[in-house]
């Protein structure tokens, strides 16, 4: 349905991107330098983002592609420190994070690299919209730190949520309105919330990242269940809605299925959206070429995602020598004690 339907495109700006994220990831120590020269290709971060943000100025692209690696290292020091029982670190992590969203300028020397790179990409992100987007984009991803620090307690205590818990969850966990508001600097233009909240525009947006989490959570459920993770889809199916594993795996799939084949209708519906705004005003051909731009990276996210977790090393658990440990993470713990 996706390679026939939703044709991989790239942004041109890709092997750029590709060597500069590897170099930003050994500058600001993110990842050592064995693990970047070893791993970093071929988890496919800048693949991600250079089949997503088509169209994005060179410099916004560079910001997203080093933004998304961060959050991937982020991701991965949030599974170690629960696996290790690290709590403390991580409630330190999360409250220097929340600190850094808000104050980026005075994080950029922090000695824990994960703040200082954090602070430095998003001090990158803040510099393309107005204010109003920054406060946007501040207040989204505060939400995410919060989920996060929800799923680390569930996974501490392994509490498997709820279908329902989990579906809610999940949307703040996978940054689904990030990765939405990012849409807008790779177009050049703040979208109004008379726009952003229109229903056609907010469906195609939510469809998009909806498949992308149900994919994920397909892909990772053998990751998962190795690590004896609580968090996906499918665990939430066994465990409260008595399904077994194939069963859970066909309810994932139909689910990502009916993202794909809803999204049609809703990208058209958009595009009308698109239509109507054009007035005939310089303000009106703006927006409206801002939300063709922004429905058309929709529909690429389809293809992005598909490919992503066949080719990223993330997903190739039964090459590890450990199923339940990644080997380009290491289990130090990491930052200032």
């Amino acid at each position: 349905m996706i390679e026939s339907s939703f044709p991989r495109r790239l942004h041109p700006y890709w092997p750029k991107l590709q060597e500069k994220t590897r170099l930003w990831l050994l500058e600001k120590r993110l990842m050592p330098a064995d693990k970047v020269a070893e791993y970093a290709d071929g988890l496919c971060y800048t693949d991600l983002m250079a089949g997503y943000y088509l169209g994005a100025p060179d410099e916004v692209l560079q910001a997203i592609a080093d933004y998304s690696a961060w959050f991937f290292v982020w991701d991965d020091r949030h599974d170690r420190d629960i696996v290790h029982g690290r709590a403390a670190d991580w409630q330190r992590l999360r409250n220097r994070l929340h600190t850094a969203l808000d104050a980026p300028w005075t994080h950029l020397h922090h000695p824990d690299p994960l703040v200082a790179g954090f602070a430095e990409s998003v001090l990158r992100l803040y510099g393309f919209l107005p204010h109003t987007w920054n406060q946007r984009f501040a207040r989204h991803f505060h939400a995410v730190i919060e989920a996060y620090d929800r799923e680390f307690h569930n996974r501490a205590e392994g509490r498997i949520p709820t279908v329902g818990e989990y579906l809610a969850l999940r949307r703040l966990t996978f940054a689904h309105w990030i990765w939405t508001d990012l849409l807008e600097p790779s177009a050049g233009c703040e979208l109004p919330d008379t726009v952003r909240r229109n229903p056609a525009y907010r469906r195609a947006a939510l469809l998009s990242q909806e498949f992308a989490a149900w994919y994920n959570d397909l892909c990772s459920l053998p990751k998962e269940i190795a690590g004896d993770e609580v968090h996906n889809l499918g665990i939430s199916l066994i465990t409260h809605a008595g399904l077994t594993l194939e069963e859970a795996v066909e309810e994932i799939r139909r689910r990502v299925e009916g993202c794909v084949s809803e999204f049609p209708e809703a990208e058209r519906n958009a595009l009308a959206l698109a239509r109507q705004i054009d007035d005939g005003t310089a303000r009106g051909r703006e927006l409206s070429a801002a939300v063709r731009t922004c429905v058309g990276n929709m529909r690429n996210w389809f293809s992005s995602v598909y490919w992503f977790h066949h080719e990223s090393g993330r997903y190739r658990v039964d090459s590890w020598d450990d199923r339940a440990t990644p080997p380009y993470v290491t289990n130090e713990t990491a930052g200032e004690k």
